[in-house]
């Protein structure tokens, strides 16, 4: 089988990869990612590179296509993921602030979380809401 990405490493990119293989002070992702990026420079193939580091063969094909592509950096570090979406928005969060501010509901001397959820409900504010992200929403303001 011929490998579609090939591995060349420069002298300071191996030197860097040595660098943070020795050091111990690294993730142990980014250290596996390191050592496969040696053992293919080295000649290894796929099948050696799995059994001499106990990794994935999809693993090592993604280690040496992102180094392919786009160099030593994008083949060692994680790119950055997007986060989870905000589920309210920041309007939203300062209507349910505001309504947490105003006077407490008959009966009670706080707003209580679900209440304050089907009040934004009941305003149009939002199509519906958990009291926990209720909860999440008025910590991040206390």
């Amino acid at each position: 089988m011929v490998k579609r990405y090939h591995v060349e490493l420069t002298t300071k990119n191996r030197e860097q990869l040595e660098h943070l293989v020795s050091r111990g002070k690294t993730s142990a992702r980014i250290i596996t990612r390191a050592r496969i990026l040696l053992k293919a420079a080295d000649g290894a193939n796929d099948a050696q590179i799995v059994e001499a580091l106990g990794t994935s063969r999809a693993t090592v094909e993604r280690v040496r296509r992102r180094f392919a592509t786009g160099g030593l950096d994008a083949a060692v570090t994680d790119e950055p993921q997007p986060g989870r979406p905000r589920w309210l928005s920041s309007t939203q969060a300062a209507h349910l602030i505001a309504i947490a501010c105003s006077d407490a509901p008959d009966g009670h001397d706080h707003w209580p979380l679900r209440l304050l959820g089907q009040k934004l409900v009941e305003l149009g504010y939002v199509e519906g809401i958990s009291p926990e992200t209720v909860r999440q929403v008025h910590q991040k303001t206390n």
